[in-house]
């Protein structure tokens, strides 16, 4: 009550929303609109620009460079996409019992996505050198290889290098989250699964996987969409190289902005990139969706 009189609920709901709609019409809306605008333009990095309306949305079509870069996208995503669930939910399972040591065990696993793709990936080019990199050094003492294999310098094995850096580097999220979930269960299910002697593997089939539909959905969702948007990993490693033969499509993007400064037409890429992710993440959301 002020001054004898209540406070209507809806000036109040109001003053609440405001300021979250003012942050996402500044910080989110704003930048959006502005960014079509540009990829209306032939913006250069530098220097005077005029409006070419959607002539940078045409060429798209046309752009090899462009193509090759989403091909190799679909390629690296299709690579860790299920290798990230797998690793992740089997390392959820080693730390769930509560067995000793699951709690040192949970910080070792999930120590690596603290420590970020940033610092692993210059961890990396310095284990991956030909000659001094411990990569190298470990194969050889083992009779596998040389030891002077150019990891970062092959097509192929840069991108293998890069799958198992970023399974090791982000498994440990997906382990959390399955965790979360896992912990959500009634113990009480387990239990007369047991006494019904149903063995590990049917408790898993029958009870875990089921009700973990919606974080293994939420997993797939997160882990599709950071590899359709990666970019440290192969900016610190290969540069997209040798050639364009590790570029992923946010990397093209820069190389287009940045090393060939068509700034208009990089950013047509960038609205072209935010819908196909945006109707990716949609169709992910419905063909994962709960169902009676």
């Amino acid at each position: 009550m002020r001054n004898g009189s209540l406070t209507h609920p809806s000036r109040t709901g109001v003053a609440l929303v405001t300021p979250a709609l003012l942050f996402v019409a500044v910080f989110v809306l704003a930048p959006l609109v502005f960014a079509v605008y540009i990829s209306l333009t032939n913006w250069p990095l530098i220097g005077d620009y005029r409006f070419i309306g959607l002539d940078n949305y045409a060429a798209i079509t046309g752009d090899t460079a462009f193509w090759r870069s989403v091909l190799y996208t679909l390629l690296y995503t299709a690579l860790v996409t299920l290798p990230i669930l797998v690793v992740g939910y089997l390392m959820a399972v080693l730390v769930r019992a509560g067995r000793p040591g699951s709690t040192l065990l949970r910080t070792v696993f999930f120590l690596p996505y603290v420590i970020g793709l940033s610092t692993l990936s210059f961890l990396t080019v310095l284990e991956a050198q030909p000659d001094s990199g411990g990569i190298n050094v470990l194969l050889r003492r083992l009779g596998i290889a040389d030891g002077s294999t150019a990891w970062l310098a092959d097509g192929p094995l840069a991108t293998g290098l890069i799958v198992v850096l970023v399974i090791w580097g982000v498994s440990g999220l997906t382990m959390v989250l399955v965790l979360a979930g896992m912990q959500q269960i009634p113990v009480e299910l387990y239990e007369s699964s047991e006494l019904d002697g149903a063995s590990w593997w049917d408790r898993e089939r029958r009870i875990t996987i089921p009700m973990l539909r919606r974080t293994i959905a939420m997993s797939l969702i997160l882990s599709v969409i950071g590899s359709f948007l990666a970019f440290t990993q192969f900016f610190i490693l290969t540069q997209g190289g040798p050639g364009s033969a590790t570029t992923p499509i946010v990397l093209a993007i820069y190389q287009r902005a940045f090393v060939q400064l068509q700034v208009g037409s990089a950013t047509a890429l960038s609205v072209v990139l935010i819908l196909v992710v945006g109707v990716i993440s949609a169709a992910q959301f419905w063909l994962l969706r709960e169902r009676d």
